[in-house]
This record gives C-alpha cells, sequence and structure tokens, in this order.
C-alpha cells in the first residue's frame, strides 16, 4: 500500500475532538499562562488526552490512519432543516472560547491530521470517513463515548470510549438503547434530546421508544400503524406529533455524505516532529508535559520560561492608547477590511454612540471598534449639521457611510458564535442593534468583569475602570456636548471630534478585557461571571425590550386619589401641630415638632435647621407621637404619587404603548437587580396605597399576567447555611415559619395565634437576616428598645445556630477581605475591618450578604433557564422584583406557563447546589398585576 492509498488491512482512527476538549475543560481546574494570563485549562488536559492516546497505539489494534475530527463554529444544514436545532445550548464559557483555535494547533503539533468542514458537524465528517474506509475494506475505530456516533457502530466500524478505555460494539448499543445500531436512529427520533433541542415525541422516552420500534420494526411502520396501539394517550402522540417524529429522524441521522477535499489515504498515521511539537508545548508553558514528550522522544527538552500575572494596571509594552492614530471610515473598502481584521482576530470591542441613553428611542449616530491596543476605528452615520436638537435632526454631514449599508456588512460578523463580541455595558449596545435587525452574540461585558471581581469596592463606569486599572483618563464627554443649556446632542459633534473620543471608547473597553479576562480565574470568579452575569445579557434585555403595558387611565385616577389622600393627611396632621404649616417643608417641620412640641430627638445641623430625616420619624414614632407617624404617611402617599402615578405616564413609549424599564446588573453588590427609568422594585407591597399601583400595569386582550414568587427563600436558604434543624423540618413540613417561630420564642400555640405576635415574630425573622440591632427592630416595630433587644437575645437562645453562622460569616470576612454565596458570587467587605459606627453596618453587610446574595443567584439561574423552558409557549418574562417573576401570557396557555416556570424556579439552585429544604413558588393569574400578586 503507498501512502497515498487505503484498503483491506489498513485500520482508521476517528477521534472526537470535540469532545476531548470538553471532557478536558470540565475535569479541570481553571488554568492560566503565567507570561500574560491565556486560559489553557483546556488545551493542557486535551494534549495530555492526545498524548497519552499517541503513547498507547501498539499491538495488533493499531492504526495505519489517524485524524482528530472538530465542530465547526457554524450553523449546518440541520437549521435548515429545524432552526430551533441546538438552540437551547448554553453559550461557551468565555475562557474556553480562545482555546478552541489552539486545540487545533496542538492537533497540528502532534503531526495529526486536523479536519473541520463549515457547514457540517464532526459527527458527520465522522460518519463519511467511516463509511468510505469501511467500503474500502478497512477497519474503524470512533474514539468517543458519544450516543450520537453510535449509529455507525456495525461491521468493520466500532467505538472507544477514551475515559474508560472500554470497546462499545454492537452489544454495549443494544444496552444502552434497547436497539441495534441499525435502529438507533428510529428510537433517537422517537425519545428527541433536550441538549440539542431535538423535539421527538412528547412523553417518550428512550425505553418506551425501544419497545415501539422493536414491537412495529421501524419508525415509518410505527407511525404507519399507530392507531393500532391501544394506550389512547401514547397513540395520540404518535398521531399528532408524525411530522415532528420525522423531522427530528433527518436531525438525527448521520450524514455518510460529506464533501471531504482529501483522501483517506492522505490520513496515514506520522510520527510527531519533535521540533515543533515541543515549541507548541514550551510556548503553552506546559512544563511537566514537555519534558516528558521530550524525554520520550530522545531530545533535550527546551526551556519553558514565564513571569507570574501582573495585576498591575497595563503591561508597560504595550503601545500607547491609540499608537497607531484612530481611522475615521468612509468607505465599504476599509470597513471590509476591518471586518477581515476581525474575523481574523476572532473578537471584537464595540461601542455605539446615540442620541440619548433611552435604549428604546435613542437614534444610532456611530459605531467604533477595536481589535488590538493601539488600533481603533469610528464609523459615523448620523451625524449633523447645524444646531438642529439633542436628537440629530438637521442636515446629515457629508462623508458618511449609509446606516443600512454598514448594518449589512456588520451583520454577519455580529452574529457570527465563533467571533467575541466585547462591550462595557453592552447590553445598551445590545438592544440599540437588536433594534436594527442584528442580534449579536456571544458577548462579554468589562463592566460584569469588574463587578465579578471588585463588587463592593469601587464603581464600574468605564472612565473610573480606565484610570483604575490602565492607568489612562479617558476624554471627557463634556469637551464635546457641553453641559446645562448649551449641551448639545452626539449626533452635533463633528465627526473630526467625535471619532478620537468613540474609537477610544473601544480600544479601552478592549484592554479592560485583556485586563480582566485573566484575573477571572486566578481570582476563582470565572464560574460566577459565566454563569450568573455574562448569560443574564440577553435576558434583561428581551425583557426590556418587552416592556409591560400600564393603564395611563387608571395611574390618573389613582394620582387623584392620592392627591385627596394627601390632603386628609394634611388636614390631621396641622390638627395635631396645632397650625397650619408646608407639610414638604423640613425646616417648618422640625420648629413643630422640636421647638413648638419640644420632642426629644432634635438635632440641628449647620445652617440651623432640624434634621427631620425618616430615622429621625421613625424614632418619634415608635416611641408613640402621632404627628410624625402622620408625616411619614404623608411623605409615602406623596412618593407614590410624584415617583409612580405622575411619573409612569411620562414613561410610557410612544412607539409600542409600554414602559420598559432598564435593569441594572451590576447594581447592588449581593447580585440583586436594580431597575431604572422607572423604578419598579420599589413599589411598596404591604400598604394598599402600594399594592393599588400594581393595578395599573396590565396584560394585553387576550393575554393573562402571571405572577410567580419565591416563598421565603431567603429565610430557607438562612436555615441550609446555618444548618438550623428546626427551621430546615419546618419547610420540609410546609409549617408556617412566622407561627413556628412566634410559639417557640413566646411559648403561645400556633392554632388562635394573636396577628400582632406573629407579625413581630416575621419581623424578628427577616430582621436577624440582615443583621438588625435592637435599635432597629424597635423602629420597625414602633416598640421600645429594651423590649425588642429582648426579643432577638430570645430568638438567638430558640436558634443558636444562627449565631455560629454569624459569628463564622464575619471572622470570614475579615479574613478574606470578601464572603462567597452558595454559588460563588465574590461580594467584597472592604469595610469590615474598620473600627467605630462604620464596623457595625459592615458586619451588618457581611452577615447578610451570603443569604440575598444567594437569593439573588437563584433567580438569576431561573431566569438564564426560563427562555429555554416557555419557549414553546405564548408567553414572555416581563418583570424581575427581588423575587418574583411576571410574565405575559396568552390566556389558554396560562397554567402551562405557571407549570413549567414553577419546575425552572424550584429546581434553580441545582445541580450547582443541593439545598437541604425545599423552595416554594406562590403562583398567580390575573389580568394585572396586583391580581396576579
Amino acid at each position: 500500500m503507498t501512502s497515498t492509498g487505503f484498503g483491506k488491512g489498513c485500520h482508521l482512527h476517528l477521534i472526537d475532538g470535540s469532545a476531548f476538549i470538553f471532557r478536558a475543560y470540565h475535569a479541570l481546574p481553571p488554568l492560566t499562562r503565567k507570561s500574560d494570563g491565556l486560559p489553557i485549562g483546556a488545551v493542557a488536559g486535551f494534549c495530555n488526552m492526545l498524548w497519552k492516546y499517541i503513547s498507547d497505539q501498539n499491538g495488533s489494534n493499531a492504526p495505519t490512519h489517524v485524524a482528530v475530527i472538530f465542530d465547526h463554529s457554524s450553523k449546518t444544514f440541520r437549521n435548515d432543516i429545524y432552526p430551533e436545532y441546538k438552540a437551547n445550548r448554553p453559550e461557551l464559557p468565555e475562557d474556553l472560547r480562545p482555546q478552541f483555535p489552539l486545540t487545533r494547533e496542538a492537533t497540528r503539533a502532534f503531526n495529526v491530521a486536523c479536519i473541520e468542514t463549515e457547514g457540517f458537524e464532526a459527527d458527520d465528517i465522522i460518519a463519511t470517513l467511516a463509511c468510505q474506509a469501511r467500503d474500502a475494506g478497512g477497519a474503524v475505530t470512533i474514539v468517543s463515548s458519544d450516543k450520537d456516533l453510535m449509529q455507525l457502530v456495525g461491521q468493520g466500524v466500532n467505538m472507544l470510549d477514551p475515559i474508560k478505555n472500554k470497546a462499545i460494539g454492537p452489544d454495549e448499543v443494544a444496552e444502552k438503547f434497547g436497539v441495534g445500531p441499525d435502529r438507533v436512529v428510529d428510537v433517537q427520533a422517537l425519545a428527541g434530546d433536550s441538549v440539542d433541542n431535538v423535539p421527538g415525541a412528547p412523553g417518550i422516552g428512550v425505553k418506551t421508544a425501544a419497545l415501539l420500534i422493536n414491537e412495529y420494526g421501524d419508525l415509518e411502520a410505527l407511525l404507519e400503524r399507530a392507531e393500532e396501539i391501544r394506550q389512547p394517550k401514547r397513540r395520540q402522540t404518535l398521531i399528532d406529533f408524525a411530522e415532528q417524529i420525522r423531522i427530528s429522524k433527518k436531525l438525527v441521522q448521520l450524514d455518510c455524505q460529506t464533501p471531504l477535499d482529501f483522501s483517506l489515504g492522505s490520513l496515514e498515521v506520522r510520527d510527531p516532529e519533535s521540533e515543533a511539537l515541543l515549541d507548541f508545548l514550551s510556548r503553552m508553558e506546559f512544563r511537566t508535559l514537555t519534558a516528558r514528550v521530550a524525554e520520550k522522544l530522545g531530545v533535550e527538552a527546551p526551556a519553558v520560561v514565564s513571569a507570574p500575572t501582573s495585576v498591575a494596571p497595563a503591561a508597560p509594552d504595550l503601545p500607547v492608547m491609540g499608537a497607531n492614530g484612530y481611522q475615521t471610515l468612509s468607505d465599504l473598502a476599509a470597513l471590509d477590511a476591518w471586518i477581515d481584521d476581525i474575523r481574523e482576530t476572532g473578537h471584537v470591542a464595540i461601542d455605539t454612540e446615540t442620541t440619548g441613553l433611552d435604549e428604546m428611542q435613542a437614534g444610532l449616530v456611530g459605531i467604533s471598534l477595536a481589535v488590538r491596543p493601539g488600533d481603533a476605528c469610528y464609523i459615523p452615520l448620523a451625524h449633523v449639521e447645524g444646531e438642529g436638537d439633542l436628537f440629530g435632526s438637521g442636515d446629515r454631514l457629508p462623508g458618511q457611510l449609509e446606516t443600512a449599508d454598514v448594518l449589512s456588512a456588520l451583520k454577519p460578523v455580529l452574529e457570527d458564535p465563533a467571533i467575541l463580541k466585547i462591550g462595557q455595558n453592552v447590553k445598551y449596545d445590545w438592544k440599540i442593534l437588536a433594534r436594527h435587525g442584528i442580534s449579536m452574540t456571544p458577548v462579554t461585558d468589562t463592566m460584569l468583569m469588574s463587578y465579578a471581581l471588585n463588587a463592593g469596592t469601587h464603581n464600574h463606569g468605564m472612565d473610573e475602570l480606565a484610570e483604575r486599572y490602565l492607568g489612562h483618563k479617558c476624554i471627557p464627554i463634556k469637551e464635546l456636548i457641553g453641559s446645562g443649556k448649551s449641551q448639545i446632542g452626539f449626533a452635533q459633534v463633528a465627526i473630526d471630534k467625535a471619532a478620537p473620543y468613540a474609537a477610544e471608547d473601544a480600544e479601552v473597553t478592549l484592554r479592560l478585557w485583556q485586563h480582566f479576562a485573566p484575573l477571572l480565574s486566578s481570582e476563582r470568579v470565572t464560574t460566577a461571571y459565566e454563569t450568573l452575569e455574562r448569560p443574564m445579557i440577553p435576558v434583561l434585555a428581551d425583557m426590556e425590550m418587552a416592556g409591560v403595558k400600564v393603564n395611563g387611565d387608571t395611574l390618573k385616577r389613582m394620582s387623584n386619589a392620592f392627591a385627596q389622600k394627601m390632603a386628609q393627611l394634611e388636614e390631621e396632621i396641622h390638627q395635631l401641630a396645632g397650625e397650619k404649616f408646608n407639610v414638604g417643608s423640613p425646616k417648618q417641620l422640625g420648629e413643630i415638632l422640636f421647638d413648638k412640641m419640644s420632642l426629644s430627638g432634635g438635632k440641628q445641623g449647620k445652617t440651623g435647621a432640624y434634621s427631620t430625616s425618616a430615622d429621625v420619624l421613625e424614632d418619634l414614632a415608635a416611641e408613640g407621637h402621632d404627628l410624625p407617624a402622620r408625616i411619614l404617611d404623608w411623605r409615602q402617599v406623596a412618593k407614590l404619587k410624584s415617583t409612580y402615578t405622575d411619573a409612569l405616564q411620562s414613561h410610557v413609549n410612544p412607539d409600542t404603548g409600554r414602559v420598559h424599564t432598564s435593569y441594572s446588573i451590576a447594581g447592588a453588590q449581593t447580585g440583586r437587580l436594580a431597575s431604572t427609568d422607572p423604578n419598579l422594585q420599589n413599589i411598596p407591597v404591604r400598604s394598599d396605597e402600594g399594592r393599588r399601583i400594581r393595578e395599573a400595569f396590565v396584560a394585553t386582550p387576550g393575554h393573562r399576567l402571571v405572577s410567580l414568587d419565591y416563598s421565603q427563600i431567603e429565610l430557607r436558604i438562612l436555615a441550609h447555611v446555618a444548618d438550623i434543624p428546626a427551621l430546615k423540618q419546618a419547610f420540609r413540613d410546609g409549617i408556617d415559619i412566622h407561627a413556628m417561630t412566634a410559639s417557640q420564642m413566646f411559648h403561645v400555640p400556633v392554632e388562635g395565634m394573636d396577628p400582632m405576635v406573629r407579625r413581630q415574630a416575621k419581623a424578628i425573622n427577616f430582621g436577624v437576616i440582615y443583621g438588625i440591632s435592637g435599635y432597629g427592630l424597635s423602629r420597625n416595630l414602633r416598640i421600645p428598645r429594651a423590649e425588642a433587644q429582648a426579643f432577638i437575645n430570645t430568638y438567638f437562645e430558640r436558634f443558636p445556630e444562627i449565631r455560629v453562622y454569624m459569628d463564622k460569616t464575619v471572622a470570614d470576612a475579615k479574613e478574606h477581605g470578601f464572603v462567597r454565596t452558595l454559588f460563588g458570587r465574590r461580594i467584597n467587605t472592604p469595610g469590615i475591618n474598620a473600627s467605630g459606627p462604620a464596623a457595625g453596618g459592615a458586619r451588618r453587610a457581611a452577615i447578610n450578604a451570603p443569604i440575598q446574595g444567594a437569593a439573588a443567584d437563584i433567580i438569576r439561574r431561573a431566569m438564564i433557564r426560563m427562555h429555554a423552558a416557555i419557549r414553546h409557549l405564548p408567553a414572555k418574562m416581563l418583570l424581575q422584583v427581588h423575587d418574583e417573576l411576571v410574565f405575559e401570557v396568552e390566556e389558554s396557555a396560562a397554567e402551562e406557563l405557571i407549570a413549567a416556570a414553577r419546575q425552572v424556579m424550584e429546581a434553580a439552585a441545582e445541580p450547582a447546589v443541593k439545598l437541604s429544604v425545599p423552595l416554594v413558588v406562590d403562583a398567580g393569574i390575573g389580568e394585572n398585576w396586583a391580581e396576579a400578586h
């Protein structure tokens, strides 16, 4: 046989390269190259697996030909058959993405054929090569344990599980699927595959599918004779979903006709070339493997030199900011050159310039790009001359490309899953581009990287990050647009001034990514970033763009009602004060309370005015004074009127007729989301007035709002992390936890309990989570401080495990400077070792952070999984408020939505954490939010 031939007596080994990569990535801890922080854990595992495979090949089963087959990162023909194919798969972890090309380079360094074909999966290439080799009279071993490849097992073709070193033949296939290899495809078509989003037949699993195929012979015969099946539900499923099942078979059937541009003979086994292989291994800084390979090959191992990764600002050998000048692109040829560069590089930092901050209405003015330090460009699109207005009206300046042409050119690269898009607060850019028909994926966010690393230590805006970590001061936006009455919009900024500002933003973002990416691994926050931060970007963007409908007439009626309520309260206040005064004036109120009424606690500031803050008024109310209590009531109603019933009317988008809030992912250091413009997180739910505001949030005709709310999730987490047997058992038994606490503390029976006693226990239960003091509890319950402290003392006597948890948490925070949630979120505690008044607040924050943070993590995990869980339903997730998710759904599908969403929410902690108490979700349906909640 010649070196180019293949025939009888030849043995082809086909290695499933993607399986090797993922096995290596998940089996090993994160690893970065010391010299530059490049993630290399998967590459290291891949190389060790490949070297072990090569070293083990001897004897009669050794290959004469070998190739490693990879998936090409692009859509395949199966997406044309079924667009939802593999739609449920999560995005690749960011630290794994740059390792894919390195594994290809590693394969070539080992002198093994490296194969991938655009438009086809690795499995199809393996199927094609296996069939060709079998037909040529040779033998084939597929080095993989992937069930999807088992349909190929048969005469001349076997599989080898490389981890268990176990052969997989027809008997092993039959044991797994209940049928022989020739009927595996039929079983898979019926059972479907949730990982690849192959729909199959609802309710039919592998065992049932195998029974049916064995009884009827093959899939087509089964579908043609479906009416003969006795079980009514199974029979109807096969009749109703016959076409879906046939589509599923096309999805799981491997293509043995994949076009290949090489011959089997070219895959002949070749010995590694020592110089090329050792050069690669030493560049990767794999010291142990380099030495092992060098010894095996009988050559001297090259020196592996590396310096530890620096956490200091930008490395000194990087080019200065804008070293090569910032380009302004005004022709498509120049843009095409940048796009080619992006494709070759595999990543791009992107930033959009717009006419405003409201992503749902802002116009696109320009786009900036950067692929490496020192280089960036700006693409002006809608700059205008003349004064115009803030929103870009006026005559368009010459020398700008057409927006449609630029977006059409950029769309393929921005939607290419093989190219990473880097942004600073990239959710904003994601929404801007989504309104222009571009679904940007995958994305990463330097703001969220900083948040994952540094939550609680500083802000995460680009200007601050640039100064802190890059030693660079960005061009202030005020230099371009001014401020106050003379402020202009970005569209009015001259292009020659706008370009350096915009391009600098893109370059700074790129440099921040290069700085933060290696730190995620070294600081052990990669998992938190990849599972809790980055996946939230498209989830929240979709929610924000969906918006929620509000009833303007309801809001107007509420505003009027609140105005009347304020008037009534003012009358009461004037009567209690004995005179009329401006209730909204802190100065006048202070004089009434502390000069005229001589109440205690009056503190005068530098201006001589008394403080009438909420804390002061709550203290006075707790002492039994009616006037400060009525003032607090008046302020709450006034806030509801100004912040919600009046303001919400102005937030209705004129194009959609809905309110589109914006969620901040990197707001609270515990991971809780915050919403702005408008803020929907702080609508009070304990007062009748606050609950009434939710009546204004309504479903569109034919739809309903559905609310799903975690029940007492933070108390459940506390019971788990503090290991409190009494609380855990109560939650398992479904007992009223507040009544149980009251019973244990105050020695009263649960039956016939005074609601006030239960309320006190509830306040203590939730207060303890926040490290509440006797002073704080006395204000909340409006009882004397000594009585409140006695309640807390009794609480700790009944549940001593809580004190142990608190003390340990504070000690850990003091030692490490941070605490972690159950899911790996790092929450820094910078003031924990301070002295004085600040120490108490830092201590309480540290105690609460792992609990509140875990609750925030759980609902984030639920939100991230929700899209896949409800994608088959006519429903959208609209709002997240602390422990509650709100959906809009067609009325007929409301109950189905509740079942699907509840299943996701109650299992959201798993598999990362197995809680010792159940998560329980309460659900409601209504025409408005108040009814649903």
